[in-house]
């Protein structure tokens, strides 16, 4: 079995790599193919991701190159991890939010509309060329806005089977399994919405109904663990009216406020990521190192090892079991569109994920989730076809958007900051 994975230089490969060693004996791996336009960076995760392998007395090959159509030339999978701009990008992203008073985030409001209009193009290509040089390949989206790329290459590459990929609802669940004292495995929840913007609103314990009990030991264990002193984080009445447990990323919708004006005191999130990186490469370059080192998990991204390497191996033993990805709906979700692309639960076998059917969302979690998709098909539509006027209603349509008469400013600076980056939008 042959694997490749599309922005191997990321810091986020050796958490793969570590996910996969743990299930060797239901991934059979002779070969993972590390593709990336940064060689030099590329080269320190291979040796590292190689020194790591030969550490647990395996005999996988690590391959690396910048060739991408030899990199995903009969894989079983193809795992997309890339990012256009790298953190530089990130960073002007987060900092156009700020110059506007909007918020500044990778994924969500004009951070995020600005990286999807950046990176659509590019998963557009890969996915074409998996499905040339593999078509039987399964594509695994971790690439953000990871919702919203796997919504446009399910609309645009349909033959390819693409399912997105997020550690959030991982890290949930292991929340929900920590806090009830129960297996991982027995865990099951009532999860629904799109990637960064999602609730849990039912948990279940082999078939027994534990919700109450769950939502009342995570409203306890957030009450505990609190956050920065500045930061803003749930509390007990905020969690009471959410009547579910929230994705942390729906702090940028319900608390606003307070997250622009802890943008005005603290640094970029990119700009703390890029020293994290910088020491990373450097521990990764001790030829002593085998074990991926303790400071990775300051990263972001925790459990992404095991999210990943779980869903491939639950995919290539045809195991029927259930893991919560980026879907089309499918009927599933009443309300929806079909044909959209949401986070849910999902059977998960050799074919891919078959969304599991679930009850209609709550008028107030209907609403948001709608909207929020309502940008995502815009965005896709401006990167597609350069329809500027798409682009600028997908800004205002976003619920962290600017106001209308902010939309041609922030528009054009947008464009100035990712010249070159835009696709369509570069002529």
């Amino acid at each position: 079995m042959k694997i490749a994975v599309v922005g191997g230089g990321s810091t986020y490969t050796p958490e793969l790599i570590d996910g996969i060693l743990s299930r060797q004996g239901k991934l059979p791996i002779t070969e993972i193919h590390l593709i990336d336009i940064d060689i030099a960076r590329m080269e320190i995760i291979a040796a590292f991701a190689q020194r790591m392998i030969e550490a647990k007395g395996s005999t996988i090959k690590v391959c690396h190159g910048t060739d991408l159509r030899k990199g995903v030339r009969d894989a079983t999978f193809v795992i997309s991890q890339f990012r256009v701009g790298t953190q530089v990008a990130r960073n002007r992203d987060e900092l156009l939010g700020r110059e506007f008073g909007l918020i500044g985030q990778e994924t969500v409001g004009v951070g995020g509309f600005a990286k999807a209009l950046r990176t659509i193009p590019v998963a557009l290509n890969l996915a074409r060329i998996v499905y040339e040089e593999s078509p039987k390949a399964i594509l695994l989206n971790f690439t953000n806005p990871a919702g919203l790329i796997t919504e446009a290459i399910t609309r645009h590459v349909p033959e390819l089977t693409t399912i997105g990929l997020c550690n959030v609802p991982w890290n949930l669940r292991t929340e929900v399994s920590t806090t009830l004292g129960e297996p991982l495995e027995d865990v099951r929840l009532d999860y629904v919405g799109l990637n960064h913007l999602s609730w849990v609103r039912g948990i279940s314990i082999k078939d027994q109904d534990r919700t109450v009990e769950g939502l009342d030991s995570f409203k306890d264990l957030v009450i505990k663990q609190g956050a920065q002193p500045d930061e803003p984080y749930w509390n007990a009445e905020s969690l009471q009216i959410i009547g579910a447990i929230p994705n942390y990323y729906l702090l940028y919708y319900y608390e606003t406020e307070k997250w622009l004006h802890f943008q005005e005191t603290n640094p970029t999130r990119a700009s703390e990521v890029m020293k994290i990186e910088a020491t990373l490469l450097e521990k990764f370059r001790d030829t002593s190192l085998v074990e991926k080192p303790a400071e990775l998990m300051l990263r972001g991204g925790a459990y992404y090892s095991d999210s990943a390497a779980e869903l491939m191996a639950d995919i290539f033993t045809n195991a029927g079991t259930t893991h919560i990805v980026n879907t089309r709906n499918c009927g599933a979700v009443p309300g929806i569109a079909d044909d959209v692309v949401m986070e849910i639960p999902s059977i998960i076998t050799a074919a891919g994920a078959a969304p599991i059917s679930t009850s209609a969302m709550r008028a107030d979690m209907h609403a948001l989730v709608q909207s929020v998709k309502d940008f995502e098909l815009l965005t896709i539509d401006a990167a597609v076809t350069g329809n500027e006027e798409s682009a600028l209603r997908a800004l205002v349509t976003n619920p962290l958007g600017p106001d209308i008469s902010q939309a041609f400013q922030v528009w054009k600076r947008l464009r100035e900051e990712n010249a070159g980056m835009l696709g369509l939008f570069n002529v």
